[in-house]
């Protein structure tokens, strides 16, 4: 099929005279471009790893906090137990507000579009902050804990409304790289967490709650700056029709005036989809044609959150502990881990466009299989191997390192790649749902698992990393520079499905003629000036 005419995703060149469809060139990299996605990223993914981290140094200050109210309450000490369970809900609790906020995401991205619902979400952030950062001084506890629960609504909305808003502004030449800049963040927000943690900084028993009145300064900076930014042109032709606001979304995220075979082939799109309302979650399950698409989705989400990640952050302080390291030290070593996971996913936004999203994906799950193994050994050996835990080191750094450079960041690329865009908040919903639901899993049951196996349990999370890895190896096509329709095609045969049955064949069948797609295409602009479109 020729893929010039097709309703494409993304950029094609119109030919020259007797020559094919060229594809765009690779400078694609405007200012506005990057600023949108670096203040979007901020004021959303970062916030989610900052969570992640920022609980860890201060829980001895904050259990501490919990015994003295419950003690002034109700004139007893609280029994290690219930401290243990308070403590517990208020780490796991954030997930909960998680998955509330992946279910939440569809309408309101719908309604409000991709940019204001960023905008909207810091309403979510700031409530949040205000209320952990002032529940030392209200003394309630209970705050804190309410405060995590948003946090977490925050973090759920951000990480579907984000990476659908980046696919949708970003040339395909670099939407991988682009796509990246959700994964890096959430690593710079762990990492910030890690170093503002530091006894020297806010982790200390009078300042941790500053910890979590940080929380305002992202979101702040993003309600300044992104109002000053176009919306997704694709959220403004194909869900409002909207080509005077599109067309200029385009000429600022693409940094040129001419802008007309990227609004005709949106325009393109429309066309096919002008009588499409937005797909539900039931109604894409049930779409025999993105079957496999959705599968992908949920395999690539689940394997993101039950490979073994969190594991490794359980074990650090041990493993820096039985090496000898002086434990007043090992706050300022654990540094590295989070130095590693920022620089190895900087590296994947590097070089995704150049390598591809699988060899990254497999890649990064091979390798954490095979440090898992040499982990196992170590941590089973390392009391009579004095140089052993050393080895540990290591591989608890490279596992990090393997994860960031596929597993950490391409399943939010690739949710964005594989559906068109009356399918893609549903989709979102559902990467966004099996995240949250994996992560609270893991957070419920690695106790357990841990308790039962000890230094085995690592075996449990290099299974699912293979049985991960042999799935993509199987089914994963490559999406590098593709548009819809020729991921779609990849996934034709496995979904049983012709594509002379899809929409993309439908509006094919619509031009019939040059002239009348001409025609179609001038009465959709309102500029008054006449363009051509792909033959």
């Amino acid at each position: 099929m020729d893929p010039a005419a097709a309703p494409e995703e993304d950029t094609l060149v119109a030919p020259a005279a007797g020559k094919g469809p060229r594809r765009a060139g690779k400078g694609n990299w405007s200012g506005s471009l990057i600023v949108a996605s670096l203040i979007g990223a901020f004021g959303s993914s970062f916030l989610y790893g900052y969570n992640l981290s920022v609980v860890n140094a201060p829980s001895v200050y904050i259990k501490k906090f919990y015994n003295e109210t419950w003690e002034r309450r109700y004139g007893f000490s609280v029994d290690e137990s219930t401290l243990t369970l308070l403590w517990s809900i208020t780490v796991s609790i954030f997930a909960i507000g998680g998955l509330v906020g992946a279910i939440i995401v569809t309408p309101i991205v719908k309604f409000f579009g991709r940019k204001c619902t960023l905008l909207l979400n810091n309403v979510f952030a700031v409530t949040a902050a205000l209320l952990m950062s002032l529940s030392l001084l209200a003394g309630s506890f209970e705050m804190l804990i309410l405060g995590r629960i948003i946090m977490g609504v925050d973090a759920g909305i951000s990480l579907s409304a984000l990476p659908m808003y980046l696919s949708e502004i970003s040339p395909k030449e670099i939407r991988g790289s682009l796509g990246q800049v959700t994964a890096i963040f959430i690593c710079v927000g762990v990492f910030t967490g890690q170093v503002l943690g530091l006894p020297e900084i806010f982790g200390t028993e009078s300042r941790w709650p500053y910890l979590f009145g940080v929380i305002i300064v992202p979101s702040l900076v993003q309600v300044v700056i992104l109002p000053f930014l176009p919306e997704s042109p694709r959220y403004l032709l194909l869900e409002k029709h909207n080509t005077t606001k599109a067309e200029k979304a385009f000429q600022t995220f693409l940094g040129k005036d001419d802008v007309s075979h990227e609004v005709e082939e949106v325009l393109a799109e429309s066309r096919v989809q002008r009588n499409t309302k937005l797909v539900s979650v039931l109604q894409l399950l049930k779409t025999r044609s993105v079957r496999w698409q959705v599968i992908t989705v949920v395999v690539t989400m689940g394997c993101y959150q039950l490979c073994g990640l969190n594991a490794i952050w359980y074990y650090t302080n041990n493993i820096f502990n039985e090496a000898g390291i002086n434990p007043e030290t090992i706050p300022y070593v654990t540094l590295s881990t989070g130095a590693v996971e920022t620089l190895a996913a900087v590296f994947s936004g590097l070089v995704i466009e150049r390598l591809g999203r699988r060899p990254l994906l497999i890649g990064g799950f091979g390798l954490m299989i095979v440090f898992f193994a040499i982990l196992t050994v170590s941590l089973t050996l390392q009391k009579n191997v004095h140089w052993l835990p050393y080895l540990s080191i290591f591989c608890i750094l490279a596992i990090i390192a393997s994860f960031c450079i596929g597993p950490g960041g391409i399943p939010f690329v690739l949710t964005g790649e594989f559906f068109q865009q009356s399918q893609r908040p549903a989709a979102f919903m559902i990467a966004g749902t099996v995240n949250w639901l994996s992560n609270f899993a893991v957070g419920l049951l690695f106790p357990f698992i841990q308790s039962g196996l000890q230094t085995y349990c690592f075996l449990v999370f290099a299974a699912i990393c293979f049985a991960g890895a042999t799935y993509l190896f199987f089914v994963l096509p490559e999406t590098k520079n593709k548009t819809l329709n020729e991921i779609s095609q990849a996934f034709a045969k496995r979904n049983k499905v012709s594509l002379e049955m899809q929409e993309v064949n439908h509006y094919s069948g619509e031009r019939k003629s040059s002239a009348e797609q001409e025609s179609n295409f001038t009465s959709s602009v309102d500029n008054g000036e006449t363009k051509k479109g792909i033959v």
